[in-house]
């Protein structure tokens, strides 16, 4: 077990970290092992366990806990990693507002969303597309639906794909594909053997949300499902990304609901069961949000590309 305070912070701590300091320990959270954390960033797992360690040495604080399925964050250090994040979403922010100021964005689309770009249809979309169109630019960009809305409305953004309604002024809509609803468990509860779990089975659970997903989704679906107060389970809602909320289902702190294009993204410890009632499974619909406005050549044949993938008849302005 780490000591939660290990020296004094260094003097010279901001000189000596970078951002690819701040981005191995935000994406180890992420992933929960330092081994994901290197997949995902094409690095090697020696690389960000020393640049993790070099954080920790500068700040004086463990950031993480290690044990033999991973990694967690410590208390102090969810604090450390939810700054950093906000460090990192700035920085690619800037540099996204300044090539779009660059250049006409005639190559160049930006894309927006709240969910998991895993093996599910969203990853699935953006690959097809850059496949067929190989010359223009994807670049991805996760916020919370607030960020996303504000870059979509200053322009920084092109098009946004979350669930559920964004009411914009002057923006155009198209639904694209649904997901089921899912419920996280860590592999020990007593759900988890089950194959379905009920929206019933909830009563007395204490379920774990994040502001930076569809919280407020979930919890309107949730409500709706378990109408009476005392049939629903306790929810606790955590100013934290969705790999710490994992963590903290890991540790046997509470459960969560997710969309099943997260079971593409392996944590440890954790398993998924399809949430139904008597109408079956629940699903949350996807849609595209765009400007009016918005000229980009790229953005048109995106939305073109969409079109042709999900046929569906415009959802609204």
């Amino acid at each position: 077990m780490h000591n939660l305070f290990r020296s004094r912070p260094s003097l010279q701590a901001g000189k000596a970290l970078e951002l690819k300091h701040l981005r191995s320990a935000v994406t180890a959270a992420d992933c929960g092992s330092f081994r994901a954390a290197a997949e995902l960033l094409s690095s090697q797992q020696s690389s960000i366990s020393r640049r993790i360690g070099e954080i920790e040495h500068h700040l004086g604080i463990a950031l993480f806990e290690r044990y033999s399925g991973g990694v967690r964050p410590t208390r102090a250090g969810c604090d450390v990693l939810r700054l950093a994040r906000t460090i990192l979403e700035e920085f690619d922010a800037l540099i996204a507002t300044a090539r779009s100021i660059q250049n006409s964005e005639t190559g160049r689309l930006s894309v927006g969303f709240c969910t998991a770009l895993s093996p599910g249809s969203l990853q699935a979309s953006l690959l097809e597309f850059k496949q067929a169109v190989p010359q223009i630019e994807v670049v991805t960009v996760e916020r919370s639906r607030t960020r996303l809305a504000a870059a979509l409305r200053n322009g920084v953004l092109d098009v946004l794909i979350v669930t559920g309604n964004l009411p914009l002024l002057d923006n155009k809509a198209i639904s694209l594909w649904s997901e089921r609803v899912l419920v996280a468990l860590p592999h020990d509860h007593n759900l988890a053997a089950r194959d379905i779990v009920y929206w019933t089975d909830l009563r007395g659970e204490t379920v774990l949300l994040s502001h930076d997903d569809a919280g407020n989704e979930f919890e309107d679906l949730l409500i709706s499902k378990l109408v009476s107060p005392e049939d629903r389970p306790k929810i606790e809602r955590h100013d934290v990304s969705r790999g710490m909320i994992k963590s903290l289902i890991s540790m046997n702190t509470g459960i969560s609901l997710v969309l099943e294009s997260e079971m593409g993204i392996n944590y440890s410890g954790l398993v998924y069961r399809e949430l139904r009632d008597d109408a079956g499974p629940s699903r949350f619909e996807f849609s595209a949000y765009w400007r009016a406005d918005n000229e980009n050549p790229a953005l048109t044949a995106f939305l073109k590309f969409l079109s042709q993938r999900y046929p569906s008849p415009p959802v609204g302005r």
